[in-house]
């Protein structure tokens, strides 16, 4: 018989199917693929990328890896790494400084200490924490504090045990804050003074003001014996803060200074710079940063013998020389070399080079050499259309065929107040004019400031005689005219007035309008001035900068070395101007950080300074390990293409602010101060660095304001914009707005004194007010200066810091 299957009847159990929601469920998804592989499965496996459990174990082997290097460090870096130098600041003008030091001195019997050629630094070796330390304590000069830091490894402040810190000792902090700070620790002296049940709120009260700044902050007493060597032992084990831009390149804090000038009797020489290499390796055919001096070369590096060994056993306390010239010692009978040894010479062929600005070729586009016919030909067509030529008054930067085109006005140049709009906007060329040297002999007319009658008000508590001694009548009217600009500017931003006896045309000839701020094109490469042709640019700026630090480290001079590097070309000056109060810290550039560019700061105004600060205005930067002073152009920190124009420094916001300086690869700190009248510095913003870039297009606004004569409906008469039926067919292209929203152009001019009729995309109301937004690429000024800006002359008063403290 066949073989039947069963059937299941109609009577068959109906199981519920399995509800996936709206999702469909795994199964069914499989037998939608068929087999078939996801894009994104094949996107992982292109990628590489690691399952969660090798994610998990990619995690594991970094965090040993790291365990492993800071053990290998700890283990090994005590024989290599340099001396952990230590700044000493007193943040109050009551400390002694002299007399905690003492005890720092005298807390371990075993301490070993080294003379140094310099009086403000001293080597100590403690073999009991098998650690040496370099303690340094700069003058009381700002400039001294902040370059003595860009070298530190660990900074002691010394606060008073009653107010902690003066107004001069805040000041300091928060430059360093901005600077980048080391490791810090707080230690007071005087606590046995106050009163047993006094004593713990105090130093409560102490505490709680140091996490005021420093959440981390610990409060360490240095009255006793043991207090002083647990004030040791945390300097020794504590965890020394990275400083990325500082450790990124090789530097030197002089322990020795020495001049040898040359022969041809030209003023400069050779500075030998001694000390302890610090950061990363040296290379002799780099270049080396002199602050205030600027860039040099170096001739070789020396490596003369560690004047701080760890090991007690090479200690030279008692050292005698022998009638060959080899020195001696006495505890171990063993022999020293004299002298140095050389490490590396330079090599004139793989020297980087001092060059900063690119040179121009002036014939860059000429295709031929023109022949003697044609140069006749061309002088006797000069000739002959001088003897024709139309004298005209045209802008700056107009060409012959340009000025065929212009209309000549009746009026003359008009200057506004801004100085940014006297050194682009009015700067107004006379061809030919043989009146153009009378411009300047015009009188200007008096402003509103010479008007004002100042009066003085007396203060109580000080001397009413002696309040006018100081007082600068003129430096008073400058700054009440800066301020009511500012004022101006914040309440009506950007809109100034359309000259009346000049044609609006001819005034803003270089703006132009444009669709949308955000998305209307702008070329980077168009019409830039020729300053641009002296300054570098990179195609790409972070493949450059990745290149550059993985090949940082390629020099014979390794970190911990004690060496002596011989600065080639050094002016006199650099070594008259040394002062061993004001340590000296050489910085080696990387490669490239010589030639000059367009760099870009990000700044925020210091909330102590509350002065108007205009753009162009002359500051003093100092960018990570370099100062100098420009005049930089301030902008909107945006992320377009484009960025507007600030004429003053933003009270409440980050701003960006460009000059023309030497190229430094980021990440760096960035501190801004301002010269007084007097000669000193204030300080005015901080901020990073934020890139080195020529092409940041900064563009400035000028808002022309009109007011409605008679409005129908959507249609309005406007004028008081424009005074010319020329200029309201020359601008009709742009596009108009109101205050209260409305867009809308001009239909067509009435008349000839500057009325037209303008149509809107909606009703206009009576109140509303006409304007017209022109924009302007505006370009950092040249002016950037390194020499003579070594010392910040900010000091503290007799009454804060003593000037008879006595050296180490």
């Amino acid at each position: 018989m066949a073989k039947t299957s069963h059937r299941p009847g109609p009577l068959k159990q109906q199981n519920k199917g399995h509800k996936t929601g709206r999702h469909r469920s795994k199964g069914k998804i499989d037998v939608e693929l068929k087999g078939r592989v996801s894009a994104k499965v094949i996107s992982k496996k292109w990628k590489r990328e690691l399952s969660k459990a090798g994610r998990r174990n990619k995690a594991l082997q970094l965090r040993k890896k790291k365990r492993e290097d800071l053990l290998n460090q700890k283990r090994i870096g005590t024989q290599e790494a340099p001396p952990n130098l230590v700044m000493v600041l007193p943040l109050h003008g009551t400390i002694d400084v002299d007399r905690i030091l003492g005890c720092l001195r005298a807390a371990d019997s075993d301490a070993v200490e080294y003379p140094s050629n310099n009086s403000n630094l001293l080597h100590i070796c403690l073999p009991r924490f098998k650690r040496r330390f370099t303690i340094v304590v700069p003058s009381t000069n700002l400039s001294a504090i902040l370059d003595t830091a860009k070298a530190a490894d660990s900074l002691l402040c010394l606060v008073d045990p009653n107010e902690c810190w003066d107004e001069f000792g805040d000041l300091c902090l928060s430059c360093l804050f901005a600077q980048a700070l080391p490791s810090v620790t707080f230690a007071a002296q005087g606590m046995s003074d106050v009163p047993i049940k006094k004593r713990h709120e105090a130093k409560k009260t102490l505490q709680k003001q140091i996490e005021r700044r420093f959440p981390n902050g610990k409060l360490y007493t240095v009255d006793t014996e043991q207090e002083s060597i647990l004030l040791l032992r945390h300097l020794a084990e504590q965890k020394l803060n990275t400083i990325k831009w500082r450790d990124l390149r090789p530097h030197i804090l002089a322990d020795d200074v020495t001049f040898e000038p040359n022969n041809n009797e030209n003023g400069k020489g050779t500075l030998k710079v001694t000390g302890f290499l610090r950061g990363s390796c040296l290379s002799v055919n780099g270049l080396i940063h002199l602050p205030g001096f600027g860039d040099f070369q170096m001739n070789r590096i020396e490596a003369p013998s560690d004047p701080c060994p760890l090991n007690p056993r090479n200690i030279r306390r008692n050292v005698k020389k022998t009638e060959d010239g080899m020195a001696i010692d006495d505890d171990e009978n063993e022999t020293m070399e004299e002298g140095s040894k050389l490490l590396e010479v330079v090599d004139p062929h793989s020297q980087e080079s001092l060059q900063s600005e690119a040179v121009p070729d002036p014939m860059e586009g000429e295709q031929t050499w023109p022949t003697e016919e044609e140069l006749a030909e061309a002088e006797a067509a000069l000739r002959e259309e001088k003897e024709e030529r139309i004298v005209k008054r045209v802008p700056k930067g107009t060409s012959e065929y340009q000025a065929t085109w212009i209309i000549e006005s009746e009026g003359e140049d008009e200057e506004e107040d801004d100085d940014e709009e006297s050194d682009e906007d009015e700067e107004y060329v006379d061809a030919m004019l043989p009146e153009a040297e009378d411009v300047e002999s015009i009188p200007e007319e008096p402003s509103e400031a010479d008007d004002m009658e100042f009066e003085t008000v007396s203060i109580s508590g000080g001397s009413k005689e002696n309040y006018d001694v100081h007082f600068d009548e003129e430096e008073e009217k400058k700054l009440l005219e800066k301020y009511r600009e500012e004022r101006s500017h914040a309440m009506f931003p950007d809109e100034i007035d359309t000259p009346m006896h000049m044609s609006a045309r001819t005034r803003f000839a270089r703006y132009r309008g444009l669709k949308s701020f955000r998305t209307s094109p702008w070329d980077p490469k168009e019409n830039l001035p020729l300053d641009y042709a002296r300054i570098f640019q990179f195609e790409s700026f972070d493949r450059t900068k990745k290149r550059v630090l993985s090949t940082r480290n390629e020099g014979i001079a390794e970190v911990g070395n004690y060496i002596t590097i011989h600065i080639a070309d050094v002016p006199r000056s650099a070594y008259d101007d040394y002062d061993p109060s004001h340590p000296l810290v050489v910085f080696g550039l990387l490669q490239h950080e010589q030639k000059m560019s367009v760099l870009h700061f990000t700044l925020k105004r210091h909330p102590d300074f509350n002065e108007p600060i205009k753009s162009k205005e002359r500051l003093v930067f100092q960018v990570g390990y370099r100062r100098f002073s420009a005049c930089p152009i301030f902008s909107q920190h945006t992320s377009g293409n484009k960025h507007k124009y600030e004429r003053f420094f933003p009270k409440d916001s980050v701003t960006v602010a460009s000059v023309f300086a030497p190229i430094t690869f980021p990440p760096a700190t960035v501190l801004a101060f301002k010269e007084l009248p007097d000669g000193s510095h204030q300080l005015v913003a901080t901020g990073t660095m934020l890139g080195v870039n020529p092409d940041r297009i900064v563009v400035k606004r000028v808002v022309l304001s009109g007011h409605p004569f008679k409005i129908i409906n959507r249609q309005a008469v406007v004028r008081y914009m424009f005074f010319t039926r020329e200029d309201i067919l020359w601008f009709k292209p742009v596009e108009l707005r109101t205050k209260w929203g409305r867009r809308g152009h001009i239909k067509e001019p009435l008349g000839t004194h500057g009325h037209m009729k303008c149509i809107f995309d909606g009703k206009m109301k009576s109140q509303d007010c006409i304007m017209m937004n022109l924009y302007k690429r505006m370009y950092p000024k040249w002016t950037y200066d390194a020499v003579g800006v070594r010392s910040l002359h900010i000091t503290a008063s007799s009454q804060h810091i003593p000037d008879d403290m006595e050296s180490l």
